[in-house]
């Protein structure tokens, strides 16, 4: 299937088209396959790189549904002159019109290995987290929402649980959610669940498990997968979560209960850690700034394993500031929630989808009725990366 060919070959795609970006969107409008309008959106990008050009160009072609006709200019013979190593990969069309019975299935009816992107059959395994297992893996949300003092109350936080089990389910994980946790019981439960060894004492602090559209006691043993995912969601400081008592946890000491030592079944497998709280008391000012991000890949050449590799920890919110959130649900979750639809469903690395959280949640304006007429800003931060491979979260078969 097309759509699947450009899906899973879309990084390597990119790689090669950066090299001269100007041809190539050159000959896709020569084609008539953008409009003389959309060509110039992709072409004044503020400060992109080639990169960002090639990118922008790719989503306007997966979102027209231009993908055979795509694959057509990327096979024609002066394109490959121009770019000879798309010699090199692997379309898995019978000729750029060709298509499968697969594209007459409905994406809730393929299975997770067709929705996934096979870049594994077109590069090197190495370049990505293998993620076969189902389910996926676990997914863990703590939810504080009431506290001691019931004026801090957070309202939104279930829209936020509610988004993120939507999406992490639909991922194909086993979602899991424990709500109201002091510090020392947000710490137990982390070591709990990195050892996977206790039921009695997962039900103690009353995890629950999604089944059939609703949150219901937890009576088995869950597993770990090929991949974990903690959500946390609460109040809190600079580096620290708030439990329903206002005691603090480090968010160290959640990270560090699923490193190598403590949980073995997770060596070398990827952990992301989505952090909605506060990082102080401050309301981030808005200035005309533009922030940029690079991502760094790292590649093991020896058979031992760092055991505090392949961790993402990626917070609401820079320190010293507050994180908002309303009634809907909090701008970040929010955000990640949609970005990861979007680009879960275009197989995209899980970095590439996290600075797009950063760059909408960045370019929200916010005020306060403290302070009429000033503007305050959000920025989200990653706190903690030494993943080593591309992580590509997929949509999994119902």
């Amino acid at each position: 299937m097309a759509h699947n060919a450009i899906v899973r070959n879309k990084t390597i795609i990119l790689e090669i088209l950066s090299a001269d970006p100007l041809f190539i969107l050159g000959k896709v409008m020569e084609k008539k396959l953008i409009t003389q309008r959309e060509y110039t959106n992709i072409t004044t990008i503020n400060k992109g790189t080639a990169e960002d050009l090639v990118i922008k160009l790719v989503d306007t072609l997966i979102n027209k549904g231009k993908h055979s006709e795509f694959i057509e200019i990327l096979q024609d013979k002066k394109v490959l002159e121009t770019y000879p190593n798309l010699k090199d990969v692997e379309w898995g069309v019978s000729g750029s019109t060709a298509v499968s019975s697969n594209c007459l299935k409905r994406p809730s009816e393929r299975s997770l290995s067709e929705d996934a992107p096979e870049s594994h059959k077109s590069q090197k395994t190495e370049d990505k987290y293998p993620i076969t297992s189902k389910p996926t893996g676990l997914c863990v949300i703590i939810n504080n929402e009431n506290f001691c003092d019931p004026k801090k109350k957070r309202s939104g936080t279930e829209k936020d649980a509610e988004s993120l089990t939507a999406v992490f389910s639909w991922l194909g994980f086993q979602v899991l959610m424990c709500k109201d946790q002091t510090a020392s019981n947000m710490a137990q439960v982390t070591k709990l669940l990195a050892d996977l060894g206790d039921l009695a004492g997962l039900q103690k602090c009353k995890l629950e498990e999604w089944s059939d559209g609703r949150f219901t006691p937890l009576s088995v043993l869950p597993r770990h997968g090929d991949a974990f995912v903690c959500c946390v969601l609460s109040h809190g400081e600079e580096d620290a979560i708030s439990g329903f008592n206002f005691e603090l946890l480090p968010i160290s000491d959640i990270t560090s209960a699923f490193n190598g030592h403590p949980c073995p079944a997770l060596l070398g497998k990827p952990k992301v850690f989505f952090i909605q709280t506060c990082q102080g008391h401050s309301l981030q000012p808005g200035l005309a700034v533009v922030d940029s991000i690079y991502q760094r890949e790292i590649k093991e050449d020896s058979p031992n394993h760092p055991i505090e590799a392949d961790f993402l920890v990626y917070k609401a919110t820079v320190r010293k500031y507050q994180a908002l959130r309303k009634p809907s649900g909090s701008f970040f979750i929010q955000s990640l929630c949609e970005q990861l639809r979007k680009g879960c469903n275009r197989g995209e690395d899980i970095l590439e989808i996290l600075v797009r959280v950063n760059a909408d949640v960045s370019k929200n304006d916010f005020g306060d009725t403290e302070c009429p007429g000033k503007v305050f800003k959000q920025m989200p931060e990653f706190g903690n990366v030494t993943l080593n491979r591309k992580l590509v979260f997929s949509p999994c078969s119902s």
